[in-house]
């Protein structure tokens, strides 16, 4: 059976606004456009919703297809539908943020990309559509999300030290932390498990390494357990 729809339909896409962190900072994955509009400028991964598609498989199956990335922790983000956001018509968009551990991905364009990259934050190249007002959207969800719920560890190795534990945290939120402080909360939580590892390859002392218990987690937040930074 046919239908007659009486008013239009905006046509519906995804972007993802994918974040990684490393030594050198806050890291954002772009790619560079292959076809018009905005051919040969850097965006967000994303693209159209297919109509038999749920949003989140779409986002998911987009970064795929664009950059090689996937199992990955993913968030819905927002709804950006401004009139005039996109050239070829009226298109609502649903954002998505997306945290990785960089060493656990290699990125590769594919599809309708020509290339895909890791940029730092803060030096990002002008982006095409409205990606800019989606990237500043997403950051300041992500330094908000980060001081009540423990998504910084998709952040990071799966073993990490402490220092690295607040360079991350330190990272995100934009600001330093004092150590004494940070590992008193940290450990008060008793969320991470002290394992008998030291990190290698460094010039100084050796630390010691920890993982993030989860199962843990979970059980606690049962309990009415509140994650606080």
């Amino acid at each position: 059976m046919s239908f007659t729809y009486e008013y239009p339909r905006p046509a519906l896409t995804v972007d993802c606004v994918v974040f990684g962190v490393d030594e050198g900072g806050l890291k954002i994955l772009l790619i560079e456009r292959d076809i018009e509009p905005f051919a040969g400028r850097w965006a967000l991964p994303g693209g159209h919703v297919h109509i038999d598609e749920e949003i989140e498989d779409a986002a998911r199956r987009e970064l795929e297809e664009e950059t090689g990335v996937d199992k990955l922790f993913l968030e819905q983000l927002y709804t950006f539908g401004a009139v005039d956001r996109d050239p070829r018509g009226r298109v609502v968009t649903v954002a998505y943020y997306a945290l990785v551990r960089l060493a656990d991905h290699r990125v590769r364009a594919a599809t309708d990309a020509r290339d895909a990259a890791w940029f730092a934050a803060d030096a990002l190249p002008p982006l095409a559509f409205d990606h800019a007002k989606i990237v500043e959207v997403a950051r300041a969800r992500l330094r908000g999300k980060v001081r009540y719920e423990p998504i910084g560890f998709e952040l990071l190795p799966r073993k990490f030290t402490l220092s690295q534990l607040q360079r991350l945290y330190e990272i995100v939120l934009e600001r330093p932390l004092d150590k004494r402080n940070f590992r008193k909360k940290i450990l008060a939580m008793e969320l991470l498990v002290e394992l008998d590892e030291h990190e290698t390859g460094v010039a100084h002392r050796a630390a010691r390494l920890y993982r993030f218990d989860e199962r843990r987690y979970r059980r606690l937040v049962r309990q009415g357990f509140n994650f606080e930074i």
